[in-house]
């Protein structure tokens, strides 16, 4: 049985996590702060609860910059509960403006008035749309689930890599070919492609930056797997969404950071006379910040070390996210440097200039036959403790997944192995 010291975990998620931040974890579950009970044992509605989800939001807001009109929601369902959850929230908050611009002052409930309802469905009908940029396999889930929810009228599939690479993903369409709607919903993109490897290569594309007037898309971002990787314009996004599997902590907690004035919706009445879908509770972004993120049974335990994590990067980091984003890249480029060095025996599969630093994907092309190679390849890797390196089931190949918890160390010893193994 290998000790932990003795591996390098580099899994796409559920990630490794700090050792020190576990054992400060295994301690907390057995007696929380002299209580007698441990941290998991807590109830959400209790002060001690209140303060770990304050303090690591608290955290959050120093690491990641975010502004006060920002609102901070731990939430349940994962990523793939925020697909849904951005439609039915920014779908919500498109309506309601649409009702301000066409009610005005009229006094009563909208439904008092359906003269008016009738006008406000024909702009739905006519003007409503939700633009994605489908650059890999979770935004591709992201807009499929916009058009099972929506109908795919609704839905504009403003870029698609498939198109510009030959039915693949790999590439990022060039700018100048967005196809944006006018006024939409919103503007979804996923910041980093766990599976295809892929990564914009700026962290706010500039087609999407507002206007001189400050007016912009409204702008939704998926980042689940390189959040605190690298500093981000958090208030030229409308919101922000991850999972905490990968950089943040266990898988259990879905983070979304959102700009408050998106946060009120039109009324469940209304929503349903226009044929527009509305929300379980659970995902609608107003009802849990009014509920400070414990509308229902929050696990507080994987809080807490959401908390623990942010508070060792502060402390590792004076300067924040500077810090970790050079360390970030140089693990990358060590990584990239030795599987370039061979090209006879390493093919990376997205193109260079959108390759991701924090999910490497490439396949192993020695000797011809890319198969055996690969396995020879993750069984010489993995018994010399480089584990976690087998690509997605749906692309195969290599990936190695370099996020904040992998050390510096364990990029250096991935690296000479790559070295080591093409010349065996």
């Amino acid at each position: 049985m290998p000790d932990r010291s003795e591996v390098t975990y580099f899994g796409a998620g559920p990630a490794l996590l700090p050792t020190p931040v576990l054992e400060e974890a295994a301690q907390a579950l057995l007696n929380y702060q002299d209580t007698g009970l441990g941290v998991a044992e807590h109830s959400h509605r209790s002060p001690l609860a209140a303060d770990i989800v304050n303090q690591a939001k608290a955290d959050l807001a120093v690491c990641l910059d975010i502004p006060d009109d920002y609102e901070i929601l731990f939430m349940q369902g994962g990523g793939t509960g925020e697909f849904s959850a951005v439609v039915y929230n920014f779908v919500g908050a498109w309506v309601a403006r649409k009702q301000k611009e066409i009610f005005g002052h009229v006094q009563g409930k909208p439904t008092d008035h359906p003269e008016l309802i009738q006008k406000l469905k024909q702009v739905v009908d006519n003007e409503l749309k939700s633009d994605y940029l489908v650059t890999g396999g979770w935004s591709q889930k992201a807009s499929a689930e916009a058009e099972r929810l929506l109908g795919s009228n609704y839905v504009n599939i403003a870029a698609d890599a498939r198109k510009s690479n030959g039915g693949k993903f790999g590439v990022i369409p060039d700018e100048s070919d967005w196809k944006l709607s006018k006024d939409a919903a919103f503007v979804y993109f996923c910041s980093n492609e766990t599976v295809d490897g892929v990564e914009f290569p700026t962290a706010f594309p500039k087609s999407l930056e507002p206007g001189p007037d400050g007016k912009g898309p409204i702008v939704v971002a998926d980042m689940s797997s390189n959040i605190l990787t690298r500093k981000i314009p958090v208030k030229k996004f409308s919101a922000i969404f991850f999972g905490a599997q990968k950089n943040l902590g266990p898988a259990g907690v879905t983070v979304v950071i959102i700009k408050k004035s998106f946060l009120p919706q039109p009324s469940a009445d209304l929503m349903r006379q226009l044929g527009l879908p509305i929300p379980p509770i659970i995902f609608q972004y107003e009802a849990i910040a009014k509920n400070n993120s414990l509308y229902n049974t929050l696990s507080i335990f994987d809080v807490f070390i959401i908390g623990r994590v942010l508070s060792k990067l502060l402390q590792t980091y004076p300067d924040k996210l500077d810090g970790q984003q050079a360390i970030s890249d140089k693990k990358a480029q060590l990584i990239y440097d030795a599987i370039e060095a061979f090209p006879e025996a390493y093919r990376v599969i997205p193109s260079k200039e959108v390759r991701s630093r924090v999910n490497i994907c490439f396949r192993v092309t020695k000797g011809g036959d890319v198969d055996a190679a690969e396995k020879a390849f993750l069984a010489e890797a993995s018994s010399q403790g480089l584990t976690g390196l087998k690509g997605h089931r749906s692309l195969g190949g290599i990936r190695a997944s370099n996020y904040n918890s992998i050390p510096l160390e364990g990029a250096e010893k991935l690296a000479k192995f790559i070295r080591a193994f093409a010349t065996s």
